[in-house]
């Protein structure tokens, strides 16, 4: 379930994010994939893979948002 590289991220994230945001979606994922590992720690019954792609790009929009004109992602 974790991610070996950039290139395994779903086409929508590696079609629409810049390459740093990959990176942090990539980071982030990984982290909840191990945190959330566990089913107790998981709200709701949701599925591993659900937990670590809403953490992933909770992490994202931290530093990033989407421009409504463009709709490309850009740094805050």
């Amino acid at each position: 379930m974790p991610y070996k590289r950039l290139t395994e991220l779903p086409k929508g994230v590696r079609n629409n994010l810049p390459k740093h945001a990959q990176d942090i979606y990539f980071s982030a994922h990984n982290n909840a994939v191990k945190e959330y590992k566990d089913p107790a720690k998981r709200q709701f019954g949701r599925s591993l893979e659900e937990v670590a792609a809403r953490v992933a790009w909770a992490a994202v929009k931290e530093e990033y948002k989407k421009d409504k004109e463009s709709g490309k992602w850009k740094r805050k």
